[in-house]
């Protein structure tokens, strides 16, 4: 490679991976509930049950989950593209959606092809970004079709 690396060529080019679109949800020590659409999220292990996802450090929303020590990850179905919409804009996005509190506060939204309740495990600085490690303790899935994104588009696929 020559010259100034491209990021906005490498964003692109990882555009071309088509991943699931997730909300993440937290409540802080005060009680505020908020939340945060990602696409960065992989399960990493079965013993323990670990997953991660990562914010971008200039979230303003970063430091609230990169300090949570509960947390839930939603994965979308194909009719949550108003959601995933709802929580890039906003933080509290909660108000038109159906939810509810998990017994240690964690904001849960109904719906989702799937959802993981987590305790923080670890976390890793990632260059812009921080790798947040959940060791799940509950989770939950039904048979939806989940919302997918690629290319900077949403798409639904198919009925599984």
């Amino acid at each position: 490679m020559t010259g100034a690396f491209d990021t906005r060529a490498f964003r692109d080019a990882c555009g071309g991976f088509a991943t699931g679109v997730c909300v993440i949800t937290t409540s802080t020590p005060d009680g505020q509930v908020v939340g945060i659409t990602a696409n960065s999220f992989a399960s990493i292990s079965l013993d323990p049950p670990l997953v991660m996802w990562s914010p971008a450090k200039s979230s303003r929303r970063h430091d609230v989950f990169a300090e949570a020590a509960h947390f839930a990850i939603h994965v979308l179905s194909s009719d949550q593209r108003a959601v995933a919409d709802g929580f890039v804009r906003e933080a509290n996005a909660f108000t038109a959606l159906d939810w509810h509190r998990s017994d240690n506060g964690t904001p849960l939204i109904d719906g989702c092809v799937t959802r993981f309740e987590c305790d923080r495990y670890a976390s890793h600085d990632a260059g812009d970004h921080t790798i947040i490690l959940g060791q799940v303790t509950d989770f939950a899935t039904a048979p939806n079709a989940p919302l997918v994104f690629a290319g900077g588009r949403y798409a639904g696929l198919g009925q599984p």
